[in-house]
């Protein structure tokens, strides 16, 4: 098969080394649409969590028409008083703390939502990652921020390095998708798209 233009619509490093790991060339661009303005709080987490992927991936069609183009988006959300409360990124330590604080003891959804255009087809994925996290004090809360900065990671925690210790319990299908990139469910998508992977 001839090399088409594969295209990662995300200017994470996270899922950049995720999609790394499949061995297919890519390039990896600033999706060009405002997530916050598309952001509607009627909807709910994991309908948040599609509908960015797909207009991220969407965004960058018009330059790219023949390119299999990657969106990813990311949800972390808790359940609580009988609505979703949905935590994005904190951006600070001081948010980091309370997001954390509201999880501890808890259990919440981190929702990963995947959206792959390639040749005028859609194909979605989504994977729902249920996470319980251990009773803590703001004391260990503070010291695991200082030690990981998680400032830029839905929930405040990176499950890669030390935010593993703070949770008791996590069902995922895919620990990829965690991350944000779920490589098990974009294999098979970019394998039926006809991309040769080992």
């Amino acid at each position: 098969m001839t090399a088409r233009d594969l295209v990662l619509a995300s200017t994470s490093r996270y899922r950049r080394q995720l999609l790394e790991r499949l061995g297919l060339p890519f390039r990896a661009l600033a999706p060009a649409c405002d997530e916050e303005a598309l952001k509607d709080p009627a909807l709910s987490p994991q309908a948040l969590a599609e509908m960015l992927a797909l207009a991220k991936a969407r965004s960058l069609t018009a330059g790219l028409p023949a390119a299999t183009i990657i969106g990813s988006d990311q949800v972390a959300a808790v359940h609580l008083d009988d609505s979703w409360r949905i935590l994005g990124k904190p951006g600070s330590a001081a948010r980091a703390v309370e997001q954390l604080a509201l999880l501890a003891g808890r259990e919440h959804v981190l929702i990963t939502a995947m959206a792959v255009l390639d040749r005028g087809q859609v194909h979605t994925h989504t994977d729902v990652t249920r996470l319980h996290m251990r009773p803590l004090e703001r004391a260990q809360l503070e010291r695991y921020v200082a030690a990981d900065q998680p400032l830029d990671c839905a929930g405040a925690y990176k499950l890669e390095a030390r935010g593993i210790t703070l949770f008791a319990d996590i069902i995922s299908a895919d620990h990829s998708a965690i991350t944000g990139l779920p490589l098990i469910a974009l294999t098979a998508i970019l394998a039926r798209c006809g991309y040769v992977m080992p």
